[in-house]
């Protein structure tokens, strides 16, 4: 019951504002001194410009996009927000038309970091949000879960735009270790005993060295230890190079 009545009182409260100023959300959100208000988020703000929403302590910060329109229509502005985004993604940088206009690209919606992330580290399904920012990574993702699961190659910050490189499977082979490198077609199945010469995770390629006859071997690795070369191999790079395009 009181969960109820505090969602009426706000949509009583928010009532007479659904009538506001119009104001459209602009084509790069940025703010210069840390303080973020409806004049660095939306064009045609008028008087509620300084109105404060959130505060900026990093480079960026991602702000909840239902909150901004709370914030909006007490201020007698009224964002419909169309486009449907959850999360508006605010920079350190000179906000307004200048800025706004040296976008290039536009305000798109991306996928970005919920939280900091350390090298290493998993990605999970509450790490990632869709917000939106001022152009995207070109090799952006298009679908979360290309990223879910995946680990962090190097230390990523909340409110970042998520790229492909940013992430890769989880390392099953280190440099040094002994790999089994099999073969298999036509019936025929061969196997030997190599050196890593470098770490990957499964499906990613790996040079591996014949502890016999010293020959290096390109390789594909498919669990701790072990790898494959020949059809399965191919299959496995092919496989790999259709998710990424599918990305």
């Amino acid at each position: 019951m009181r969960a109820l009545a505090l969602f009426a009182a706000v949509v009583l409260a928010a009532g007479p504002a659904l009538a506001g100023r119009p104001v459209t959300l602009k084509a790069d959100t940025a703010d210069s001194d840390g303080l973020v208000t409806l004049g660095d988020l939306f064009d045609g703000a008028g008087g509620a410009a300084g109105v404060p929403v959130a505060a900026r302590q990093g480079s960026t910060v991602a702000i909840d996009a239902l909150a901004v329109q709370s914030v909006a229509r007490r201020a007698g502005l009224d964002w419909p927000n169309t486009e449907g985004f959850r999360t508006i993604v605010v920079h350190a940088g000179l906000a307004g038309p200048s800025a706004a206009a040296g976008s290039a690209h536009g305000n798109v919606e991306v996928l970005t970091y919920a939280r900091s992330l350390s090298a290493g580290e998993i990605v999970e399904p509450s790490d990632l949000v869709w917000a939106k920012a001022a152009a995207a990574p070109t090799d952006a993702p298009s679908d979360a879960e290309a990223v879910i699961g995946q680990v962090a190659k190097r230390p990523l910050r909340e409110g970042a735009a998520v790229a492909t490189r940013d992430v890769g499977a989880a390392q099953v082979v280190k440099k040094g270790d002994m790999v089994t490198v099999t073969y298999e077609a036509d019936g025929i199945s061969l196997a030997l005993q190599g050196m890593a010469m470098g770490a990957a995770g499964v499906g990613e390629t790996l040079a591996v060295q014949n502890t016999v006859s010293k020959k290096v071997v390109s390789s594909v690795v498919t669990g701790p230890g072990q790898a494959v070369v020949g059809p399965q191999a191919d299959e496995l790079k092919a496989s790999r190079s259709r998710r990424y395009a599918a990305r």
